[in-house]
């Protein structure tokens, strides 16, 4: 623990300093109220997703082999564009948010392509879409982990160190200031009555 001065200036900084503490502490616990909601939140969304993600795939599992009889590479058609996110502010943290994958539409031969195609490519790029959102759902919670790791450290930090010191270092220099001004006032009447037996002294010789 670093020295203190045992002074009024000192006094004055510790009681500042403690006011700010007992001040920005709320709002970090409020902070970290948020994030645990949150991360609460987005681990049931990621659970539902990987359920949801599960059952598609079973689904797509039934007729998977039947994509052997396409005649072209089907994976072209199910290859997404672009991946469309947004950004929401959690608690002064911003948290990606899957939106949709964008594909471009290809045409193909009806003739030569079977007629469960056009089924098959939406329910395969909804299965690509559940794994992106996924994908966005684990990277937003690493981020949302990471802050609440950080806010429940400084949180500790100005309860357990913080606000103790400066209410510690508080206590210990009203003591000292005490003692000071106990100490003051004996030495001020010692003075007093040694002036006094002085004066008493001189009016008798």
């Amino acid at each position: 623990m670093a020295k203190i001065k045992f002074t009024k200036g000192e006094l004055k900084r510790q009681r500042d300093s403690l006011k700010q503490f007992l001040r920005y502490l709320p709002t970090l616990q409020l902070k970290k109220q948020q994030l645990q909601l949150e991360i609460l939140q987005q681990n049931t969304a990621l659970q539902n997703a990987e359920q949801s993600l599960e059952s598609k795939r079973q689904g797509v599992l039934v007729w998977a082999g039947l994509l052997s009889e396409a005649q072209e590479d089907f994976h072209s058609f199910v290859k997404p564009d672009k991946t469309v996110t947004h950004f929401k502010n959690i608690a002064g943290v911003d948290v990606p948010v899957f939106d949709a994958l964008e594909f471009s539409e290809k045409d193909y031969d009806l003739f030569l392509f079977p007629l469960w195609v056009d089924s098959a490519i939406k329910s395969l790029r909804e299965l690509a879409g559940l794994h992106k959102k996924i994908d966005t759902l684990r990277q937003g919670l690493d981020v949302l982990r990471r802050e609440l790791r950080v806010t429940t450290q400084r949180v500790n930090l100005f309860e357990k160190v913080k606000i103790p010191q400066a209410e510690e270092n508080i206590r210990l220099i009203k003591i000292y200031i005490g003692d000071q001004m106990a100490n003051a006032v004996g030495r001020s009447k010692i003075a007093k009555k040694k002036i006094e037996e002085m004066v008493l002294e001189g009016a008798m010789s």
